[in-house]
């Protein structure tokens, strides 16, 4: 949700917040369509605003429709990608991908939304602590899923459009983004910490990786220190 992002901050840039789901509330979208869409819209923007830089940052789904769009030569002088799947290698793997998200779509669309969400997040790569707008000043707060009801029909049509089982293998084509990336992963997130040594060691630029102690999956929520490690990298990577 573009909410997620309330009150994330990097001194010295402005931050646009990209709701995902109106690209899919009219009618279906292809991740490369969606790369396409979001490329459009960020060279207008930077039209408008000479001299501008544009940095692109996903998170987990968000960082796969990121990739898409990189791998486009959008108007992108630097990116984070967090948490992200650069694609199944095997053809059968993505089918029973497809057939497992096909599911989701139905509760999704369909099923109680409070058993919904409560599934959802009962998934163990979820299993991080996420902190309340109540907790540490410092860390980003999740948005209440349960505003999401109304958008139900775009959500159950992302687990079909922007499935993971109809994305095309991406990790073969990491070299081909331009801008410098910072690869970002939780330290406790096994799975997802290999696939980010891998996509870092592919970049055409020196490899960067920041792994974050102590944290899981979504590391923007679980982690106090991440807008001051994207900042660094912004330093670093953005004249």
């Amino acid at each position: 949700m573009a909410e997620d992002w309330r009150g994330f901050s990097v001194p010295g840039w402005a931050v646009k917040r990209v709701d995902l789901w109106r690209f899919l509330d009219c009618c279906p979208m292809g991740m490369e369509e969606f790369g396409r869409a979001l490329n459009e819209e960020a060279g207008q923007a930077r039209s408008a605003e000479r001299g501008a830089r544009n940095v692109l940052l996903g998170y987990s789904m968000g960082g796969r429709l990121a990739l898409h769009a990189l791998l486009q030569g959008g108007p992108w002088d630097a990116a984070v990608i967090v948490s992200a799947h650069p694609g199944l290698e095997e053809a059968t793997e993505r089918v029973a991908r497809r057939e497992r998200d096909a599911e989701w779509a139905a509760r999704a669309l369909k099923g109680e939304w409070r058993e919904f969400l409560e599934e959802w997040d009962s998934q163990p790569v979820l299993a991080g602590r996420v902190h309340d707008r109540d907790g540490h000043a410092t860390t980003l707060a999740m948005a209440d899923r349960k505003k999401l009801e109304i958008r139900r029909q775009a959500v159950a049509r992302s687990f079909v459009d922007w499935s993971l089982g109809n994305q095309e293998p991406l990790a073969g084509r990491i070299g081909e983004i331009d801008c410098p990336v910072l690869w970002v992963v939780g330290e406790k997130d096994a799975k997802f910490r290999a696939l980010a040594d891998a996509l870092a060691d592919r970049s055409v630029r020196p490899p960067l990786c920041w792994i974050a102690p102590g944290v899981g999956h979504r590391v923007p929520w679980e982690s106090p220190e991440f807008p001051a490690k994207v900042g660094e990298f912004l330093e670093r990577s953005v004249s």
